[in-house]
């Protein structure tokens, strides 16, 4: 079972775009097993599926803070056979507090998601931070993917990111964890842009992904819609960027 996650401590860019249409590519068109958990109190993933998270319960943040609990007893089935979400939503916010006096408020996580089994992906996406949430995922998931905005800031929050990987590795012996792939997103043909690139290219010449997410106005509409774009536009663009990128993260195991 590969457990993947998307990180990066900045917002919008691409990280639940990415898990919940990679992870209903899986789905639908490998017939693989995926669970999408999301991690991200805005609750984004279930809301890309159409999934009403504000009154759900049966949340990953109950499952946190219930140790007799496991992965299937929070489990929500989607419309796409084969895939199914754990959804997120405001009360997550309390999860650093609740567990800031446990001696085990790392691992939570990971301990949840020790020996699960009837799946053949797990796929995280995290909040827009590097906090106790962020460090869950890393010490629960296997490989991280970053995707980076082609933005001003980007290579600072890549910089950050990759060594917050270092400092977990390290601190808690997770010398298993890697980053797997680096995938640049909201590409547009500007000279920042193609600078930018150029320096992820420079700094990861063996994870930085082959395919580049550009804008795509389908791929927004689709997550307007509650869809994903497999179910949307299957024809186009970003529907074609997105499968392309898919078929890297499988052929990266």
């Amino acid at each position: 079972m590969r457990k993947i996650a998307f990180v990066n401590e900045k917002g919008g860019s691409c990280k639940t775009t990415l898990a919940v249409n990679i992870g209903a590519y899986f789905a639908l068109e490998k017939s693989l097993r995926v669970l999408l958990v999301d991690m991200d109190a805005q609750g984004q993933v279930g809301k890309s599926l159409g999934l009403d998270v504000h009154n759900a319960e049966h949340t990953v943040s109950f499952l946190l803070s219930n140790p007799d609990l496991r992965p299937h007893d929070v489990v929500c089935r989607t419309r796409i056979q084969g895939l199914d979400v754990i959804i997120a939503n405001k009360s997550l916010t309390d999860f650093p507090l609740s567990a800031a006096n446990d001696a085990d408020r790392e691992w939570k996580l990971k301990q949840r998601f020790d020996g699960l089994r009837g799946y053949d992906y797990v796929i995280f996406d995290s909040p827009p931070s590097l906090g106790l949430v962020t460090i869950n995922i890393m010490l629960a998931a296997n490989e991280i993917i970053i995707p980076v905005s082609l933005t001003y800031f980007a290579l600072d929050g890549c910089a950050e990111i990759m060594e917050t990987v270092r400092s977990v590795k390290e601190n808690y012996g997770r010398r298993e964890l890697r980053v797997a792939m680096v995938v640049p997103t909201l590409y547009r043909n500007t000279n920042l842009a193609n600078e930018i690139l150029g320096k992820l290219q420079e700094y990861f010449p063996d994870r930085l992904a082959q395919t580049i997410i550009r804008f795509n106005v389908r791929i927004d509409e689709a997550q307007s819609h509650g869809l994903t774009i497999w179910e949307y536009d299957p024809r186009s663009t970003g529907a074609e960027m997105l499968r392309d990128l898919a078929e890297e993260v499988l052929l990266n195991a």
